[in-house]
C-alpha cells in the first residue's frame, strides 16, 4: 500500500481549472480529493482568471502539483447514473459556485447512495436548477444561431453566425452543429469563445465581438419570407413566445425584423381563419335560392369588396351535366347571368355544335364575383388566385349537391382547382374523366376565353380539342342516364 501525499491537517486546497467546461478535469481531481477524505468547505474551484481563496494555504502558485495524492488501495468513488447526467450539465453553468456544489454532492453520495432521491434537498435541487438552465441555453442555441455567408480570402463560400450564450455551452454543442452542417464551412462566434468548421476539422479560438461577425447577405431576404409563410396568428401568444424566444436574441435573427409587425396584424388574420373555419362548419344552403341569397351577402374573400355583384349559377335545378367557368367578366357583372360575353357566346356556338342543350345543363363559375383592374375608365379582367378559388369552392359544393350532376365539365384550370381543390394540367386531364367524392364524373377542357386568344393554326387545333372534349362530355352524360 502507497500512502497518501500531500495531505496536511486543516489544509485547504486549491483547483485551477483549465477550462471553464471541462468537466473531465473537475471529475478526476474531485475522485481523488473524496479519496484523500478532502471535506467539501476545505477545497476552492478556480475558473481561469480566478483568483482563489483567500485563506486557502495552496494558493495559485503552487497549483495543482500539491493537491493529495490517493495511495493505490484508496476507496472507490460512487456516484449515481443521475448525479452524473445532472453534473454535467451543471458543470457547464455560469455559476461560478457549481464545481462546489457538484463535489458536495458527490461527497455526500459516499456516505448517502440515495440523497440525489430527495427532491427537497437544497443542493439537489440547485443542481436540478442549473441543469436545467444549461439544458434551456443549449435548446436556444441550436434554435436561434443564424448563419450568415461571407466569401473567405481565397472566393470560397463561408458562413458565420453570432450567438451569446448565457453559460459555458459552446464546446458541448460543437457537435450538434458539425452533424447538422455537415458540409459547410462555417463558424459560430461568440464571447465565450468561438468555432470554425471546414468540412473535416473543428478547430476553437477565442472569444470573439459582435462586429466580428457579418450583419446581413441575400439569402435573408428568402428566409424572411419563408418565416412570414409559416406564422400561424392563431397560435400566438406573446407571452409564451418572448419565454421560448427573449428579446436578446432578436438582433441576431433576420426574422425578428418581421415579428411585431406580423403580432400586430395578427388579429386580423386570426379573425379571417376564423371567419373560413366558421364558414366551414356552417350548415350549407338546401336550395339554389338559398344559395344565391347567401353569396350576395358573402364577404369572405377581397374580391367581393370590389363593389361587383355575385353571379350565380343558371339552368336545369336537376341538370345532369354541370359546366363550371373560372369568374364573371365584365358582361356577367352587368346583365348578373354567368356566361354572357364573347366567351359564353363561343360556348353556346360550340355547345350547340356537339348537340348540348345549355338550357337542360346548369352553368355557373368557380368564383362568383368578378376580379378586374382598372384601365382608364375600362376593367380588366384578372385571374383569381389559389386562395380565392379555394375560398370560393364552398359556394360551388353547394350548387352541387342540390343540383346532383351526374357529369361536370370543368373549362380551364382555375374550374378545375375549384372542383378538386388542387391545381392540374389541362393538357394531362382532358380526355379523362375524374371521378368526384359524391360520385360524379368530372372532365377538363380549355376555357373558351383561351381560344378567343388564338389565331391560325394554334386556334384550329385548340377548337378541334374543345369539340372533341364537349361530345365526349355530351356521350358520357347519355351513357350514364340511359
Amino acid at each position: 500500500m502507497v500512502a497518501m501525499q500531500n495531505v496536511y491537517l486543516g489544509a485547504h486546497y486549491v483547483v485551477h481549472l483549465p477550462e471553464p467546461d471541462d468537466f473531465a478535469f473537475w471529475r478526476e481531481r474531485a475522485r481523488g480529493l473524496i479519496q484523500c477524505d478532502v471535506l467539501p468547505d476545505r477545497v476552492s474551484w478556480v475558473e481561469p482568471g480566478g483568483t482563489g481563496d483567500l485563506f486557502a494555504q495552496e494558493g495559485p502558485s503552487r497549483g495543482a502539483r500539491r493537491l493529495p495524492v490517493p495511495g493505490e488501495a484508496a476507496r472507490e468513488v460512487r456516484a449515481s447514473k443521475r448525479f452524473m447526467s445532472l453534473a454535467r450539465n451543471a458543470a457547464l453553468h455560469s455559476d461560478s459556485e457549481r464545481f462546489s456544489l457538484l463535489y458536495r454532492l458527490l461527497w455526500r453520495l459516499q456516505s448517502n447512495a440515495r440523497c440525489m432521491e430527495d427532491k427537497a434537498d437544497p443542493d439537489v435541487r440547485r443542481v436540478e436548477e442549473l441543469d436545467k438552465s444549461v439544458r434551456r441555453d443549449s435548446h436556444k442555441m441550436h434554435a436561434f444561431v443564424r448563419f450568415r455567408e461571407v466569401q473567405d480570402e481565397d472566393g470560397a463560400e463561408h458562413y458565420v453566425a453570432w450567438f451569446e450564450p448565457d453559460h459555458h455551452i459552446v464546446r458541448a454543442n460543437a457537435g450538434f452543429f458539425m452533424r447538422r452542417f455537415a458540409n459547410m464551412n462555417w463558424s459560430i462566434l461568440t464571447p465565450r469563445g468561438c468555432l470554425h468548421w471546414d468540412g473535416t476539422t473543428m478547430r476553437e479560438s477565442g472569444p470573439a465581438r459582435r462586429e466580428d461577425a457579418p450583419s446581413g447577405d441575400p439569402v435573408e431576404a428568402l428566409w424572411k419570407s419563408f418565416y412570414s409563410s409559416i406564422f400561424n396568428p392563431a397560435r400566438l401568444k406573446v407571452g409564451a413566445m418572448l419565454a421560448e424566444m427573449p428579446k436578446k436574441y432578436w438582433k441576431n435573427m433576420p426574422e425578428a425584423d418581421l415579428i411585431p409587425e406580423l403580432i400586430a396584424g395578427a388579429q386580423a388574420r386570426e379573425a379571417g381563419m376564423v371567419r373560413a373555419g366558421a364558414r366551414e362548419e356552417r350548415k350549407r344552403p338546401q336550395t339554389l335560392k338559398a344559395i344565391a341569397q347567401g353569396m350576395v351577402a358573402c364577404r369572405d374573400c377581397p374580391i367581393a369588396e370590389c363593389g361587383t355583384r355575385a353571379v350565380m349559377g343558371e339552368g336545369a335545378s336537376e341538370a345532369r351535366l354541370m359546366i363550371v367557368g373560372e369568374q364573371p367578366g365584365d358582361h356577367e357583372d352587368d346583365q348578373g347571368r354567368p356566361f354572357v360575353g364573347p366567351a359564353g357566346q363561343l360556348l353556346d356556338e360550340y355547345l350547340a355544335q356537339a348537340g348540348i342543350d345549355r338550357s337542360q345543363a346548369y352553368v355557373t363559375n368557380a368564383v362568383k364575383h368578378f376580379k378586374f383592374t382598372w384601365k382608364g375608365k375600362r376593367r380588366l379582367h384578372q385571374s383569381p388566385i389559389a386562395k380565392e378559388i379555394d375560398t370560393c369552392r364552398w359556394w360551388l359544393e353547394a350548387e352541387r349537391a342540390v343540383v346532383k350532376p351526374r357529369v361536370v365539365l370543368a373549362l380551364g384550370a382555375s374550374a378545375a382547382r375549384g372542383l378538386l381543390g388542387k391545381t392540374v394540367s389541362i393538357a394531362r386531364a382532358r380526355g379523362a374523366s375524374i371521378e368526384l367524392e359524391d360520385g360524379s364524373e368530372l372532365w377538363v377542357t380549355a376555357h373558351p376565353s383561351y381560344l378567343l386568344r388564338l389565331d391560325g393554326a394554334a386556334r384550329e387545333e385548340q377548337v378541334a380539342k374543345f369539340a372533341s372534349d364537349l361530345a365526349a362530355a355530351r356521350a358520357r352524360v347519355e351513357e350514364l342516364s340511359g
